[in-house]
């Protein structure tokens, strides 16, 4: 076996500070930013209606504080009641003041694995409008009713003040539900989820069901990659999520002003190399199924059917923001990936639209005029967001990119069995289990959804660069 010298990630200049200037993600809060956002959380509007008897509770990442959304769901007799409170930003931002313009220029919260980089001060994000179980908040609380088959059939919303009984964690929740031990809140969520999933189904979803590369300290506190697979209990909990974005982007339609997240439909050409390709692989796809109900059969097991999730990721391509107002009708009005429209709504801790969203819904629903302000930012916002979200997905590639070579970097050389996901005429991609590994892999031919051995070629941490080459 080969003997490998462990240096530290200074050594090898893996540096998440230089990766976020290169991309020129924001720093932290200027003075009168921090102070705009210690006297708004002093101050907050607090709405009438009361909801506190609600038991809610949050159900987030183990140490998040950035808590958007809680939940409590009921049965009834033909279905559920889901009771969905999302924190109220607008009861403590004022519009065009400090903590509104850095959020505009801000768009979102980014993430790497040593710092987040907050949408709104800590003070704020992370404290007064944060939905922490320390007392009561405002919100903008959903009720929406669901029939056994998860079709939606009433929709309500108001802002209210509520309280969240418990801070949980997607791993002690999962816990709790293996065990027959769910708290109350939330002990119908696997069968509601359920009834979520089938509606999704028979809309048309897609869900390509990938595990995710998470950058993350080992054993030993050394940076290292890994590969996760969501929780039951996450994947229930964001059909909620999706649920009130469904239900958010009808209000809108319905009231003729708003912005939709839209995913138009694959075309023709996308929809046939991808059937072709699931004939080469050897994955079944009958002739009146589409391309979600295949994925969804799909054993994730299986290097073959994994490498075909991996290239039906082309279908999605192409989201955006689509605004509309003065009653008219957007042409493309649908995301691909729901199976119907779509809005985000359910994390404005996190993202800035969609504070905006909320306060559109909110009016249409009260039979009273959108807010000037929102009306003012509409036509900015696809534009705004489109160049959030781009910078966050540069730093979460750049990232991963520069800790593979980092882990990587005392092994050129080695040889790793390695399965194939993408292959092209003289190079191809190639996944490694362990380390949880996705990088280019010289040579022509690759078997796509085959095994192979490859070699390390190169691994560069300053430039970010893994290379492999087919051995066998």
């Amino acid at each position: 076996m080969t003997a490998h010298r462990v240096r530290s990630a200074e050594d090898l200049g893996l540096d998440f500070d230089s990766i976020r200037a290169d991309l020129e993600v924001p720093g932290d809060f200027a003075s009168e930013v921090i102070e705009a956002a210690e006297r708004a959380a002093a101050s907050p509007r607090v709405p009438d209606h009361d909801a506190t008897d609600i038991e809610f509770v949050t159900i987030d990442p183990e140490g998040s504080r950035d808590l958007d959304q809680a939940v409590s769901i009921s049965a009834t007799g033909d279905g559920w009641r889901v009771h969905y409170a999302i924190a109220d930003v607008a009861a403590w931002v004022s519009p065009s003041g400090p903590v509104d313009v850095e959020a505009r220029n801000r768009t979102q919260t980014f993430y790497a694995p040593d710092r987040r980089i907050s949408l709104h001060p800590p003070v704020l994000g992370e404290g007064a409008a944060s939905l922490l179980p320390d007392g009561p908040r405002p919100a903008a609380l959903w009720t929406i009713d669901v029939a056994a088959d998860g079709t939606t059939t009433a929709v309500d919303l108001r802002r209210a003040m509520v309280r969240s009984r418990a801070k949980l964690s997607y791993t002690g929740v999962q816990k709790q539900i293996d065990a027959g031990e769910a708290p109350a809140p939330i002990a119908e969520l696997p069968a509601l989820g359920a009834a979520l999933l089938a509606d999704a189904r028979r809309r048309g979803a897609i869900d390509l069901g990938l595990p995710e590369q998470e950058v993350e300290r080992n054993a030993e506190g050394r940076w290292t990659v890994s590969l996760r697979h969501d929780l039951a209990v996450e994947t229930w909990n964001a059909q909620v999520s999706l649920l009130t974005g469904r239900a958010a982007a009808r209000i809108m339609l319905d009231g003729g002003f708003g912005v939709l997240r839209t995913l138009p439909p694959p075309d023709d050409q996308t929809v046939a190399r991808l059937r072709a390709a699931s004939s080469n692989l050897g994955i079944d796809w009958p002739d009146e199924q589409d391309p979600g109900a295949v994925l969804d059969a799909l054993d994730r097991s299986d290097p073959k059917a994994m490498a075909f999730a991996d290239l039906a990721a082309e279908l999605l391509r192409g989201a955006g923001y689509t605004t509309f107002r003065d009653g008219a009708t957007p042409a493309e009005t649908g995301h691909g990936g729901v199976g119907a429209p779509y809005a985000h709504v359910t994390a404005p801790l996190r993202r800035l639209v969609d504070r905006f969203g909320t306060e559109a819904c909110l009016a249409i629903v009260a039979g009273r005029p959108v807010p000037g302000w929102v009306d003012e930012a509409l036509d900015s916002l696809p534009t705004s967001m489109a160049s959030g979200d781009a910078v966050a997905k540069k730093l979460d590639r750049a990232v991963i990119d520069a800790t593979e070579a980092f882990v990587l970097a005392d092994r050129v050389g080695d040889l790793f069995a390695a399965h194939v996901v993408e292959a092209g005429d003289k190079y191809g991609t190639i996944v490694i289990d362990d380390p949880a590994i996705r990088a280019r892999c010289d040579g022509g031919n690759l078997p796509l959804g085959g095994a192979v051995k490859v070699r390390l070629a190169e691994a560069d941490v300053q430039r970010r660069v893994v290379r492999f080459e087919r051995v066998v």
